[in-house]
């Protein structure tokens, strides 16, 4: 039977198929390959007397490690409008490390309440022009949630973005359970923490959602130089036309992507972000030598 790995503790892991969810252990074969299985894969398996075997793990399009899950497809990258304000080199990040991942990203934006319907459409239009979807949502109230609903159909999507934006609740919203519950304060650090350990895939709609926030880490200093470019999609139409093979649109002449911003094709706030990501993205592996 072919499933997907939903949870995984201990070395067993439970696979959801069309027969049933069923808890299998994987062969040897795969430590011998050091090829572990992970939440998100798909995998084929063998149940005899209600005990599986995983017999093989299909090839990934996509794995992430903070949280450690494979195969994710969509992402909601929830920001507040308001309190805080919205951070656009932020947001950039988290979209970049979408494109990094080839996973699509879809903008969530909480508290819509508390802007106009004109600051609304400016804000729209603005993250419209870059490629990407926006939806306002109010997920304390459930508003927007049906929206969201939709898009999760035939997906594994995880949500990520900054700390106060809404992400906790709308995880328990979209996966119909109570999921973030916070453990005792521990003594040691002073603060609260998850009880949650492991990565899970919640059935949301048609789909799955992870059960925790993704990228808790924004470090970009793995992207090699050359290939910033391709994760900035407006770029997508200029990159192969420019005067010299290799452009990586900074001061090169001759730059189709620079002609583009001057005729205002591309925005400039964006544009100043891929500059300073580029130099930090340099830098970085200046340092490491």
């Amino acid at each position: 039977m072919k499933g997907i790995i939903i949870k995984g503790i201990g070395g067993f892991y439970y696979i959801k198929t069309n027969e049933g969810t069923f808890e299998c252990k994987a062969r040897g074969i795969f430590r011998h390959k050091e090829q572990k299985p992970m939440v998100g894969d798909w995998v084929e398996i063998e149940v005899n007397n209600e005990e599986g075997v995983i017999e093989k793990i299909y090839d990934r399009t996509s794995e992430l490690t903070r949280p450690t899950v494979a195969n994710v497809t969509q992402a909601f990258v929830v920001f507040a409008i308001k309190n805080p304000d919205l951070n656009f080199d932020l947001l950039n990040k988290f979209l970049l490390l979408c494109e990094y991942n080839s996973i699509k990203a879809v903008v969530c934006l909480n508290k819509g309440d508390l802007i106009s319907a004109e600051e609304k459409e400016v804000l729209k239009e603005k993250i419209n022009n870059v490629g990407y979807e926006v939806i306002f949502i109010k997920a304390k109230f459930k508003e927007g949630i049906d929206e969201l609903k939709e898009k999760l159909n035939d997906n594994v999507t995880v949500l990520c973005g900054p700390s106060g934006a809404g992400k906790s609740t709308l995880i328990n919203v979209l996966g119909r359970r109570k999921l973030m519950e916070t453990g005792e304060v521990s003594e040691k650090i002073g603060r609260g923490k998850h009880t949650t350990r492991h990565s899970e895939l919640l059935e949301a709609a048609e789909g799955f959602i992870v059960d925790t926030p993704g990228f808790s880490t924004l470090d970009i200093s793995f992207i090699e130089r050359d290939q910033l470019k391709y994760y900035f999609p407006e770029f997508n139409e200029y990159n192969d036309g420019c005067k010299f093979t290799g452009c990586v649109h900074h001061k090169e002449p001759g730059c189709l992507v620079k002609g583009a911003l001057e005729e205002g094709h591309i925005n400039k706030s964006r544009y100043d972000f891929y500059i300073k990501t580029l130099e930090e993205v340099t830098n970085g592996r200046k340092n490491k030598w």
